[in-house]
């Protein structure tokens, strides 16, 4: 994480911010330069301010000699991805740095230049935030904003009796991706393993969502845990068919190397990571597949047309 240490210090705090993460605030007078405790956001007529957060934490959410580059990139994303199951558009963020004695100024400077690059693709701009230091692992956390149309944010618990459940994209590549990156699972084109390091948020999705969701979540803890938080929020069930996942190429081959295909199809859908959407609706919307639909109550997963033990259905939070 740090290279060579030259004999000059690294700069303070104050210094740091000015060097680091003003460029950031992209000149948006609400952030005050980041010269002051707090910033002042306009309000947009028309639209709702919706709030965000997530934090990764070395060892926990990203591998500790991930390039800190991707790591600032992939921060930004898991928040981008939650506006996005929101149908929310970016506005700007919160940042807050926990950095061990480890994490030296060139390090610093690789994380502020990912959240350069991201901050531009994202049209982003940093509000303000804090950083401090820490004897434990590097800790990072954001709070991100975004604008949706006055009373139109796409909730999780509004989902109907009867609607279809729909995923976005291909489920399952975060968690091989993760197996990928540790070198436990041969990724010869390395797809892998940037679908786990950089999470691709489903900003493109946003009005299809606006037009015909009743309720979404994105995938981060695993499709069937958050499929369920929908159902459980709307206070129905849920019927999923793992045969009707949608799956990339190499994860479909990896599939077909497994001997216990309910089994492969479960993990599949519980091992998270993935950052797509998981939406209710009436009708099948562009850029969705179905696998399930929202039932009266309980829990039905299905595979090869049998039963399956979900458990957890993905990661579970301390």
């Amino acid at each position: 994480m740090s290279g060579p240490r030259s004999d000059k210090p690294d700069p303070d705090e104050f210094e740091q911010i000015a060097a680091l993460y003003r460029p950031l605030t992209r000149g948006a007078p609400e952030a005050l330069s980041l010269l002051d405790d707090a910033a002042v956001i306009p309000q947009r007529p028309g639209f709702d301010l919706v709030i965000t957060k997530d934090a990764l934490v070395a060892g926990v959410h990203f591998l500790p000699d991930d390039p800190l580059g991707l790591v600032a990139r992939k921060l930004l994303r898991v928040n981008l991805s939650d506006l996005a199951a929101k149908g929310a558009e970016p506005y700007g963020y919160f940042l807050a740095t926990a950095w061990p004695e480890s994490h030296d100024w060139p390090a610093r400077q690789a994380f502020a230049e990912g959240l350069r690059v991201d901050g531009g693709a994202f049209d982003l701009i940093l509000l303000g935030g804090d950083t401090v230091s820490t004897p434990g692992p590097l800790t990072l956390s954001v709070t991100m904003l975004g604008w949706a149309p006055a009373g139109g944010m796409i909730r999780r618990g509004a989902a109907k009796l009867g609607d279809r459940v729909l995923v976005s994209g291909t489920i399952g590549d975060g968690g091989l991706g993760l197996r990928a990156a540790q070198g436990a699972l041969a990724d010869p084109t390395g797809e892998l393993a940037d679908r786990y390091r950089l999470p691709r948020p489903r900003l493109d999705l946003r009005e299809a969502l606006r037009a015909g969701a009743s309720a979404a979540a994105d995938v981060s803890d695993g499709l069937i845990a958050d499929a369920g938080h929908v159902a459980k929020a709307s206070d129905l069930g849920l019927r999923l068919d793992l045969d009707r996942l949608p799956l990339s190429e190499p994860a479909a081959a990896w599939l077909q190397a497994q001997p216990d295909r309910a089994k492969a199809l479960l993990w599949l859908a519980s091992a998270g990571d993935d950052y797509e959407i998981v939406c209710a609706a009436p009708q099948v919307l562009p850029g969705f597949t179905q696998v399930g639909e929202i039932t009266a109550s309980g829990l039905e997963v299905v595979a090869g047309g049998q039963p399956v033990d979900a458990g957890a259905g993905g990661w579970r939070h301390a």
